[in-house]
């Protein structure tokens, strides 16, 4: 749970959410009846509580590198998880639509310009268990409305071995909360949007039980962008909702055992016939954690992951006024892992960190294809396997408040990649490829070095580091289509591997707040879908992708309100030759230069609280050659709220409240896709 402490009030609206950058004062640990808190400082003498489940306390570690909290109070109101990072400068999703709207398959994220294809080169980890979808890498966001946040831990930069492998970019900890009591909320929004969410906990027993579910719908807006409309543009409908159950046991003194079980359903519409899509997943964990504080700790964790992903792909005519069907998919697929960590007693503190972990990931995509009318002609199924196995150590020693703090870690994976394999066959007749891909497998290495040296108000700090991501399996062997654009799949294709490193200076004096940070990475064997001839292109690796930038945030306390700025400007090139030369010198897809908002919230005690956040990102290609461009947009959100009584409140909430066009995705033929227009909401809060 977030609670601010000292009696500061944190606004009642998720948008309205604060996050800071948090290397100068290092997460503590606290003690909650067995189960451990993260408590960040903040300005002044506030303080966010994240009441984690499933996790050991908090290293020093991550400090070394640059480190956000983004507080995540309630969802609900029509909040989404996705659009509240994108106030964290430098974090890019593929595209710039929600999980409203986007494609689920394009919901990857990443950071620090390492981007170019829909899968996410950040490690995303919801209680430490890894969350990319087992066959594509894409996140699926709506997934976490059967989960109550209690904050999101953003960590920039990769070599965070003890996270797992994949966190080239950087490592994205989602951190839920056992709900004590009841939190409800409804809410009415633009376009019949309606939104409702429901938290309840309770002891059981020597334990605890948390019940977290959420129900949202819309009829949603035309995706296509006005004047470029035609009659087979409609409004594009979404539905969604999810159910968790978590159970928490007390299992001997500082010990307990904890499982979690959740389902969630996720229906959208591209915004003409036969684009329905449908995600539904199950992910189930068990863990047991023994965290004394002075003495040994431990982990075991294991995990499943189960997703099914069924969609729809429409061709529309060039005057879009006629749509067929183009291509029917359905991805099954499930992930498995398992995780130990050890950190023994040195002295009275826990320096080292040890363990292990293996993930194991299966899928394949089923597609029909060629209509003819509305009966497909042609049939394909392709997939295979993957699976990683590591050993993992970290030490880190000093003083992590005064003084000077170091980390040294490595990371060592095994891979394998199964015997893959790809048929197409015409349906009832012929069969046009049966292939078998030989299985692959190799050695990985990860690790970073970093120090922090802190006096007063003032702190300095540096990493270098290397991490490196395994291709997905619908990198590896799903060929696709877009429109005209046909991209084929490359069985061959390499390990991505990233060094960069860092160094950064913050400064904290009483309700002021500073932070900025140099970067640069080198990013080799970059996939990315390469353009071959016209309308032909092929996922490749890429000799390398660099960049190189600033981020910088600033923070200011004015009596009852806060004041944040958050900047990133990156520079980033692609390195190519031999068939992918086209692209040497040029930015990578989806990447834009420039990013970053302004906020101003109250965090006052009254009744009456508020929010307004002002949100830029700058022009970027949708192509790899260039081509194709995105213009760049202003976003601004404002929100207010009254509070009742201790237990009631109402809220009013506006999205894009300018309804700037927001460019999130532009065709061949240069149909442009629009991101969320104007969106209101108004609805109550009750908690006890």
């Amino acid at each position: 749970m977030i609670r601010a402490l000292t009696g500061a009030a944190l606004l009642v609206m998720p948008a309205a959410a604060l996050a800071q950058q948090v290397p100068a004062d290092p997460p503590t640990a606290e003690d909650d009846g067995g189960c451990c808190s993260l408590t960040f400082p903040r300005l002044s003498t506030e303080e966010i509580v994240v009441r984690g489940s499933g996790v050991l306390r908090p290293a020093d570690s991550d400090t070394v590198q640059t480190s956000s909290l983004i507080a995540y109070p309630e969802q609900g109101l029509g909040a989404r998880i996705e659009n509240r990072l994108r106030d964290e400068a430098g974090i890019v999703q593929f595209r710039r639509s929600d999980g409203r709207s986007a494609h689920p398959t394009s919901q990857g994220v990443t950071l620090r310009g390492l981007g170019g294809n829909a899968s996410s080169r950040a490690l995303v980890t919801l209680d430490g268990v890894p969350q990319a979808d087992p066959f594509g890498g894409w996140v699926a966001w709506s997934a976490y409305d059967a989960i109550n946040l209690g904050g999101i831990l953003v960590t920039r930069g990769g070599g965070s071995g003890t996270d797992g492998p994949g966190a080239l970019a950087g490592t994205i900890g989602l951190h839920s909360s056992m709900t004590q009591g009841v939190e409800a909320s409804a809410a009415l929004g633009s376009r019949d949007g309606w939104d409702a969410s429901l938290s309840a906990g309770t002891k059981l027993g020597n334990g605890q039980v948390a019940l977290d579910g959420r129900y949202s719908r819309g009829d949603g807006f035309i995706p296509v962008a006005e004047g470029q409309r035609g009659l087979v543009d409609r409004a594009a409908p979404y539905e969604q909702g999810g159910l968790g159950v978590r159970l928490r046991f007390d299992a001997g003194a500082d010990s307990r055992i904890e499982a979690s079980l959740r389902g969630f359903a996720d229906r959208r519409d591209r915004g003409t016939d036969f684009t329905t899509s449908k995600t539904d997943g199950v992910d189930a964990s068990l863990r047991f954690v023994h965290d004394p504080l002075g003495a040994t700790q431990w982990l075991v964790l294991a995990y499943v992951q189960v997703r099914d992903f069924e969609s729809g792909f429409a061709s529309v005519a060039a005057g879009r006024n006629s749509v067929a069907p183009a291509l029917f998919q359905r991805v099954p697929a499930t992930g498995l892992g398992a995780r130990f960590e050890l950190r023994p007693a040195i002295g009275d503190a826990n320096p080292l960190r040890v363990g292990a972990d293996w993930r194991r990931t299966t899928g394949r995509t089923e597609e029909d294809f060629f209509f003819s009318g509305t009966t497909p002609g042609r049939h394909r199924i392709a997939g295979g396997s993957s699976d990683t196995v590591g050993a993992f150590a970290e030490w880190t020693s000093g003083d992590a408040e005064d003084g000077l703090l170091w980390t040294l870690s490595g990371r060592i994976d095994h891979w394998w990649l199964g015997e893959g394999y790809r048929l197409e066959r015409n349906i009832g007749g012929t069969t046009i490829a049966n292939l078998n891909f030989n299985a692959r497998q190799g050695w990985e290495g990860s690790g970073r070095a970093g120090l922090r040296w802190t006096s007063d108000a003032l702190s300095l700090r540096g990493a270098v580091y290397r991490g490196w991501r395994l291709p997905t399996l619908n990198e590896l062997y799903r060929p696709f289509r877009v429109g005209a654009e046909v991209t084929t799949a490359n069985e061959m294709l390499k390990p991505e591997r990233l060094w960069g490193g860092e160094v950064g200076v913050d400064w904290k004096r009483d309700d002021t707040q500073l932070s900025a940070t140099l970067f640069v990475n080198h990013l080799t064997n970059a996939i990315a879908n390469v353009t071959l001839a016209p309308n032909l292109n092929q996922r490749q690796n890429l000799d390398a992708i660099d960049t190189k930038g600033i981020e910088i945030s600033a923070e200011q306390r004015i009596d009852f309100l806060t004041l944040r700025a958050s900047y990133a400007l990156t520079d980033a090139t692609v390195d190519a030759a031999r068939a992918a030369s086209a692209l040497d010198g040029r930015r990578p897809a989806q990447i834009a230069k420039h990013g970053g908002s302004v906020s101003l919230r109250s965090n006052a005690t009254g009744p009456l609280g508020g929010f307004a956040t002002l949100r830029y990102i700058g022009k970027q290609n949708e192509d790899d050659l260039g081509l194709l461009v995105l213009g760049d947009a202003w976003t601004f959100d404002a929100g207010l709220s009254w509070r009742l009584a201790d237990a009631i409140s109402i809220e009013a909430r506006g999205e894009n409240l300018f309804d700037e066009l927001v460019p999130a995705a532009i065709s061949s033929a240069g149909i442009i896709e629009r991101a969320t227009p104007r969106t209101l909401w108004i609805g109550a809060r009750v908690n006890f």
